[in-house]
């Protein structure tokens, strides 16, 4: 499917969806499953590209996995902090956690391995991570870019060490570190501006969740050596695809349910939850999900708002800003213009493109983007290769006529059904 067209959502109707489990969750439950003592059975797993890639790299390197997507679950065999293959190509395609995440995985343990990469992954930042683990004696070839994928590893593990990772670039720098952590040791201190960001949050009760203790003491922890593991874990379900969702319900002025999303979610973007209720929706708790109101708003004024700790939902804001009746400004998001694509970029290119005024501010460090709604249009999108951004910019193609979405199965990276939902909210 070269693009999609979407058909806009009409007479108001109550939304209710089923999404995927949650890609950061996924992940980080198979790192911590394969370095474990014990055999764990993941539940409500997501398959997507980047879930796929991550697993490839664990079937490689030879751990034992079963995959049964039909029911969401996955069954790792964990070795005990060792890698049972040391010789190895592996492609983490363009799986930002699995590059982070085994990276690290492979430098501790130790062997000799040659990580590829997508064209998409090549580009973006490692350096102060690989930087890090060069620290420690851990010696890399670079095949084409200095300090980016492709390279070759040669480490003869790395044992306990301590060692300290700015968090500014991307905080699955420290998330690597603190899950590897407990295969030889190590303490590490966070720097940076998210030394207490969500992600970080998400891998520490995880960590806890699958017995791994450490000691805390202001923005640094120590992870002794240890044996742990858990027999079963529940994946849950996507915070970031279902703030689409969300998101749509202020749009349409209805109501939208995500089954399977509570209020107490590990999730930092469920924040978002707040900010719809800033706008004026209402977020209520039900049996099948949290439910988000809309119906009673005529309209909503945009907002400022410092989106640096759940940046992932800066594309969808700022499609919801499009609809406001009054300019947003979403500050502090200069890093996500090293992510999938230039995000800060997209955002100015794509809302001009169906009417809205916007404007890039670089302010004493920071980037912010300034939108004003104008009279909304029809245009085709172009996505970047970007998930999010396929994905956001068709909730506007909910309410505006002509909304065209141009390779929108890059969707596939986190959400491969995505087009599928919507049409069937179109339709139903």
């Amino acid at each position: 499917m070269e693009k999609y067209c979407v058909t806009p959502i009409k007479n108001k109707k109550n939304l209710c969806v089923s999404v995927p489990g949650s890609k950061s969750i996924t992940n980080r439950a198979l790192m911590l499953a394969a370095i474990s003592n014990e055999t764990c059975e993941l539940h409500g797993v997501l398959f997507s590209a980047d879930s796929r890639a991550f697993l490839d790299c664990l079937m490689t390197l030879g751990f034992q996995v079963s995959v049964d997507e039909e029911k969401a679950t996955v069954i790792v065999k964990g070795e005990n902090g060792k890698i049972p293959e040391d010789n190895v190509t592996i492609n983490v395609e363009s799986a930002g956690t699995a590059a982070r995440f085994i990276t690290v995985l492979l430098a501790v343990s130790g062997g000799t391995y040659t990580i590829n990469s997508s064209e998409q992954m090549k580009k973006r930042p490692m350096k102060e991570l690989l930087d890090k683990i060069k620290e420690q004696g851990v010696e890399l070839e670079f095949l084409e870019e200095t300090d980016h994928f492709p390279f070759r590893m040669k480490s003869k593990g790395i044992g306990m060490i301590e060692t300290e990772i700015d968090t500014t670039t991307s905080s699955q720098y420290a998330s690597a570190l603190l899950m590897a952590a407990p295969m030889n040791g190590m303490k590490i201190h966070l720097t940076g501006s998210r030394v207490n960001g969500a992600y970080i949050k998400i891998t520490l009760a995880m960590m806890k969740q699958f017995g791994i203790g450490y000691k805390k003491k202001e923005n640094t922890y120590e992870v002794a050596s240890q044996q742990f593991g858990i027999l079963q874990y529940e994946i849950e379900p996507d915070m970031s695809a279902a703030c689409y969702f969300y998101a749509m319900a202020l749009i349409l002025k209805t109501k939208s349910i995500v089954k399977g999303i509570h209020m107490d979610s590990l999730q930092g973007d469920k924040k978002f939850l707040d900010v719809l209720k800033e706008l004026g929706a209402s977020v209520s708790e039900t049996s099948l999900g949290v439910e988000v109101d809309a119906t009673g708003l005529d309209s909503y004024s945009g907002i400022t708002l410092d989106m640096s700790d759940f940046s992932d939902q800066a594309l969808t804001l700022a499609v919801v800003a499009a609809f406001a009746s009054s300019k947003t400004v979403i500050k502090n998001i200069g890093h996500i213009r090293k992510q999938e694509s230039d995000r800060v970029a997209v955002i100015a290119t794509e809302l001009k493109k169906i009417g809205c005024d916007t404007k890039i501010v670089e302010e004493q460090g920071q980037t912010h983007v300034e939108i004003v709604p104008g009279s909304l249009h029809g245009a085709e999108i172009e996505t970047y290769e970007d998930h999010r951004v396929a994905m956001s910019f068709a909730m506007a193609g909910t309410k505006v006529e002509g909304i065209t979405i141009l390779n929108p199965l890059c969707c596939k990276k986190t959400f491969e059904n995505y087009f599928e939902i919507l049409e069937r909210l179109t339709k139903e």
